[in-house]
Order: C-alpha cells, then sequence, then structure tokens
C-alpha cells in the first residue's frame, strides 16, 4: 500500500471512530486533524469537505464487501437465480452487519445537512451501476424482459431490503437474522424479482 493510500485509510478509520462516537456537529476537522497528525491542509488534500469526509468514511464499511456481492454476477456459468441469490444473500449480509446497521442510520440522520444525503445516494448509485449492466446484458439475451436497466436494478435492490434491512434500520427488528434467514430473503427478493421481469417468450 502507498504511503498517499495508507494515511487516507488512517484519515478514514479515525474519522469514522469520531463520527460514530461524537456525532457530525461535535466533530470538527481540526479534531480528525490532531488524532491524525499532520495539517489540516493534508486532510483537506484527501477530502474537499467535512461533509465529504462523513460520507467517505461511512461508505468506506463497504467497499471490502464490493467484491464478495458483484463476483457472482461476473460467472459466465451461473444462471441468472443463481448468481442474483448468491449477490444478494451477500449484500443482506453486509446491510445486515450491526457496523453498516448503525452507520446507515447515522448517515439518514444527517442526510438534511449540505447535501450529504444526496453526496450518499450518488455514491451508492454509482454501486448500482455493475448490477444494471448485468441486468442489460441478460434483457439483450432475452433471458430478462426488456426494459430500463437501471430501474430494474434499483427495484431489485429495494425488494432485497424490504423484508430484513428496513426493519433492522428502524429497530423493528432487535438482531442481524441468521446466515440462513438472510439467504431466505435474499431468495424470495430475486424470485419475485425473476417472476417480473420473466421474458414474454423465454429462452428454451
Amino acid at each position: 500500500m502507498k504511503k498517499s493510500d495508507e494515511k487516507r485509510r488512517l484519515i478514514l478509520d479515525t474519522a469514522y471512530r469520531l463520527f460514530s462516537s461524537n456525532g457530525f456537529d461535535r466533530t470538527s476537522m481540526s479534531e480528525v486533524t490532531a488524532e491524525v497528525g499532520g495539517s489540516k491542509a493534508t486532510i483537506y488534500n484527501y477530502f474537499s469537505s467535512k461533509e465529504e469526509l462523513f460520507v467517505e468514511c461511512m461508505y468506506s464499511l463497504i467497499e471490502n464487501h464490493l467484491e464478495g456481492i458483484f463476483s457472482p454476477l461476473r460467472d459466465p456459468e451461473a444462471s441468472i437465480a443463481d448468481a442474483l441469490n448468491k449477490s444478494g444473500a451477500n449484500a443482506l449480509r453486509m446491510l445486515c452487519d450491526p457496523q453498516m446497521v448503525a452507520s446507515r442510520r447515522l448517515v439518514i440522520a444527517e442526510a438534511g445537512r449540505f447535501e450529504i444525503g444526496k453526496l450518499w445516494y450518488d455514491k451508492i448509485s454509482l454501486r448500482l451501476e455493475e448490477l444494471a449492466a448485468y441486468l442489460g446484458v441478460c434483457m439483450k439475451a432475452g433471458k430478462l424482459r426488456m426494459a430500463d436497466q437501471n430501474l430494474a436494478a434499483l427495484q431489485l435492490r429495494s425488494l432485497l431490503e424490504a423484508e430484513v434491512t428496513e426493519p433492522l434500520l428502524l429497530q423493528a427488528l432487535d438482531t442481524k437474522p441468521s446466515d440462513r434467514k438472510l439467504k431466505q430473503a435474499a431468495d424470495r427478493a430475486v424470485d419475485t424479482f425473476l417472476r417480473a421481469y420473466a421474458p414474454e417468450h423465454p429462452i428454451t
């Protein structure tokens, strides 16, 4: 890892700890600088604002899970159902992790401040592009009905989140479901999605 990458990682880890403990308002760039070392200008070389730093350090929790979420979609031998089921189950494991749930609650609480919500939404939307591209390929191959691939990706994400992640975020569900229950939730979401996007003339 390059020194610049190590520094960025240190800034993100420190900022995440401070934001999680103190909240957005009570965490200052000066405080982050004091713990990281160096000058405030150094941090601004990596992040243009406190808001950007906040969004990036919350988003950094997702990055380590991206390969597990998207690798099933790159398997040329996997059926659509298998690829989406594996990808969906991996996504739910990440989204239902207690640390991830706490971070998302914090982002939602601060969403109205200085476009934090928009910055977060834009970051998440970029991650949906690979799913949308995969669905687009399946549509062109006649394995799914033709439709707006970006909208389809959004709808699949919503189906995946409806059963378990929303109750967790709202504390209607107290603990992370077992892997078995998460897999079942993913399977049900994918089944509903595939029924909705079934091709009019299925390939045999």
